[in-house]
């Protein structure tokens, strides 16, 4: 059955913490699915439980990123394998409400090119994690949706939902980190092309250690933050915009 939506997740030695992650996806998603879960090196401890899982379960597709280390990347070369017309981007730590899969990829059926979910938003809410980091996600996210209309209280947060069709039009410029979630809000908004959300509560991870690296990835957030309110007509942060690769043309 060709899949409705396509689930891609970067991990980054999840070890046995992945197992149960799984579980709570696939009792969550309803919709024909496909869960992409993309790793960087074959020695990442993710792997082994990875492997195992995909005989319980034949809607995981483990996948090794060829395209070069870190979660931008293997973002990208996710995107680029999915099989459905609509691809959610969930992180492996568990934070995102796995139930709401279904709602963001009917949200994107329905029309929208880019859909949400968001913890600053009325009903939303954000437990846990660096007091830091999240007040300047909140300001990010609050500032932009007040001054530059961009459809969501929340570009940052990487729990979005995708039109394939849009990311093939838009290309992906991201190199580095999480940007991905934020530079297409903003190529979304430039586009004047819809964008929704709904509420979510994003709760810390468990266990292990975030893979967000600020002091590096906040510069590639800011340019995407201008690059939205229209501030720079630049279309990247310093590379050519390459639109990905479709492996089945």
């Amino acid at each position: 059955m060709t899949p409705r939506v396509s689930v891609v997740i970067p991990a980054f030695n999840e070890g046995p913490g992945v197992v149960p992650f799984l579980d709570r996806i696939f009792e969550a998603i309803t919709l024909p699915a496909e869960v992409l879960v993309v790793y960087d090196t074959p020695g990442d401890t993710t792997v082994p439980y990875l492997t195992a899982y995909t005989q319980r379960d034949g809607r995981l597709r483990p996948l090794h990123n060829t395209y070069g280390k870190g979660p931008a990347q293997a973002l990208r070369y996710g995107i680029d394998h999915a099989a459905a017309d609509v691809v959610v981007v969930t992180m492996a730590d568990g934070s995102d409400d796995p139930m709401q899969i279904d709602q963001l990829t009917r949200l994107v059926e329905r029309g929208v090119a880019v859909a949400c979910a968001s913890r600053y938003m009325r009903g939303g809410q954000q437990v846990g994690g660096p007091w830091l980091k999240g007040r300047v996600s909140r300001l990010a996210g609050v500032t932009l949706n007040m001054f530059g209309r961009v459809g969501t209280h929340d570009a940052t947060n990487s729990f979005k939902a995708y039109s394939r069709k849009f990311i093939q039009r838009v290309g992906i410029d991201s190199d580095a980190g999480f940007e991905l979630g934020i530079e297409m809000v903003a190529k979304a908004r430039r586009l004047g092309l819809p964008v929704a959300e709904l509420p979510t509560i994003w709760l810390d991870r468990a266990a292990g250690n975030s893979n967000f690296k600020a002091k590096a990835w906040i510069p590639r957030y800011l340019h995407w933050y201008l690059y939205a309110l229209g501030a720079t007509r630049k279309n990247t942060s310093g590379t050519p915009r390459r639109p990905p690769h479709d492996p089945r043309e």
